[in-house]
């Protein structure tokens, strides 16, 4: 599909200022909509939207298709009655510049389980206006309820399951549930009718609201890019409700063989990520099912799909279960061509983006360029090597994406910050802005800008100018990710603003 040149922002609404200690889809979030129309902006990256599990990271869900309700906005239910202003009087003294998941969650789940009692028993004031809204939300409801049971049902069930036993990963569960008894599964959804009830009116508020936030977007001529990551997490709805689907030891349904990269630019002994990989040739006999279903579902709720680790569509790397590092893997073919030509069959050309970052081979270039997917080049890792290097900007083609930094890199003024005396040299003589007193996020933000990518994409960090303390992710280290936060509103004002759309123009983004 082809691309129109076009800029944007990569931030994660968990990001996004809120007086609840977490970003949500309320008003902050249709603010900085603003601020994306008024900068000249078309395009709101995000990361994967799904409940997160250990260590938060958006990378290891619960649910490849679930949203996470801890991003529902609870002012947004005021609206419909279903919350009022008094129910937080008591808020706590939240981070406003990091997420604190631990204390964050416990409090929205009482909100979101107010709402739910409100929901289940009606309101206790005497105005018919508000019954006649609650009956057309319990209707809309039904409705969802009904149209997303084939993923709607097995995740309600997994999740409630879960929370009843928190440390028991699916596997362990009583083996008449694990290996989905039909009978013990019936007699489950009997006895935990209510709580999976709450966890279906959950994730009904939660694409209301994303909808209404996208259409927003949209009617302001920006564009969502979601994320779908190429694996998920072993305790998932998906595993457990599709055994077959993935690299699990016949028995017990452990992992037997785990996702992950090799030693690379981010981590020595490379990533260990513990996923279980796919099971290509039982994917390829259901042709594909599963995967197009995520398609298709990611495809209602965005504009452009992200597809993470791209180029574990051509081969992957494979290790054993036990190991505790990346180091001793294979890397083993994928089915890749046969899937993205049967996407094509069922839906037609999507607009995709890969992430093609990472030891790429011409069998993975080949892949991406025979179905036309831009690919990513990303400016801290321009300067170094010599003038051959792949993400330096006059090696660029029209068809890629182009970031200052992704939510894997330190941020502009925090690789600068650390950069070698060698980057630095190179970087002096590749751009004149830089000595002309511009600072470092703005000259890697114009210096994207100014490229022949099709696709600019900076993160709101290097819009703010902020150090490493801002960082999104540390690929290799499993907690204390995923907490940023910007905490004022007011910091996307009208001149940030202004600077952003001058940059914008002057490269016809």
């Amino acid at each position: 599909m082809a691309f129109q040149r076009a800029s944007g922002i990569l931030l994660h609404p968990t990001s996004l200022p809120s007086k609840f200690g977490i970003g949500d889809l309320g008003a902050t979030a249709y603010q900085f909509i603003e601020f994306l129309s008024r900068s000249g902006q078309k395009l709101w990256q995000v990361l994967p939207l799904g409940p997160t599990g250990y260590g938060n990271s958006p990378y290891m869900s619960y649910s490849a298709i679930a949203g996470n309700p801890y991003l529902i906005s609870p002012e947004l239910l005021v609206n419909q009655h279903l919350l009022k202003e008094e129910d937080w009087a008591d808020i706590p003294d939240f981070d406003q510049d990091r997420v604190d998941f631990e204390a964050v969650i416990p409090y929205k789940r009482q909100l979101l389980e107010i709402a739910y009692q409100r929901f289940q028993q009606g309101y206790t004031d005497q105005d018919p206006q508000h019954h006649h809204e609650l009956y057309l939300i319990q209707e809309q409801f039904k409705k969802f309820c009904y149209e997303e049971a084939d993923w709607l049902e097995d995740y309600v069930l997994f999740i409630t399951l879960h929370e009843e036993n928190p440390e028991i990963t699916w596997n362990n569960w009583e083996e008449a549930i694990a290996k989905r008894d039909i009978q013990a599964l019936q007699q489950k959804r009997e006895e935990l009718a209510d709580k999976i009830q709450f966890h279906r009116f959950l994730q009904f508020i939660f694409f209301e609201q994303w909808l209404k936030l996208k259409q927003y977007a949209n009617v302001r001529h920006i564009q969502i890019i979601g994320d779908i990551p190429i694996y998920v997490s072993h305790h998932s709805a998906d595993v457990w409700a599709n055994p077959k689907n993935f690299a699990l030891e016949p028995e017990t349904n452990e992992v037997a063989l785990m996702a992950g990269v090799p030693p690379d630019y981010f981590s020595a002994t490379g990533q260990l990520w513990g996923n279980p990989v796919y099971n290509w040739e039982y994917l390829q006999e259901t042709d594909f099912a599963w995967w197009i279903d995520r398609f298709r579902f990611l495809n209602r709720y965005v504009d452009i799909i992200r597809i993470d680790h791209f180029r574990g569509f051509q081969a992957f790397w494979q290790v054993k279960s036990g190991e505790e590092t990346a180091i001793d893997g294979e890397w083993v073919l994928a089915s890749g061509v046969e899937l993205f030509n049967r996407l094509n069959e069922v839906m037609g050309e999507l607009p995709i983006l890969a992430e093609d970052l990472g030891i790429i081979t011409p069998e993975v270039e080949k892949l991406r360029d025979d179905f036309a997917f831009p690919g990513m080049r990303v400016l801290m890792f321009a300067f170094g090597g010599g003038s051959d290097n792949f993400h330096l900007p006059h090696n660029y083609v029209h068809n890629s994406v182009v970031y200052t930094g992704t939510h894997d890199n330190d941020t502009a003024v925090g690789w600068w910050q650390k950069a070698s005396k060698y980057e630095k040299n190179l970087f002096y003589r590749y751009i004149v802005g830089f000595a002309m007193g511009e600072p470092i996020n703005w000259t890697l933000i114009r210096m994207a800008m100014a490229t022949v990518s099709v696709i600019a994409i900076v993160p709101l960090q290097d819009v703010l100018g902020l150090d490493n303390s801002a960082r999104m992710n540390v690929p290799g280290t499993a907690t204390g990710n995923w907490g940023w936060r910007y905490s004022d509103p007011n910091l996307l004002n009208q001149d940030l603003s202004d600077r952003l759309l001058e940059v914008t123009q002057l490269y016809s983004r």
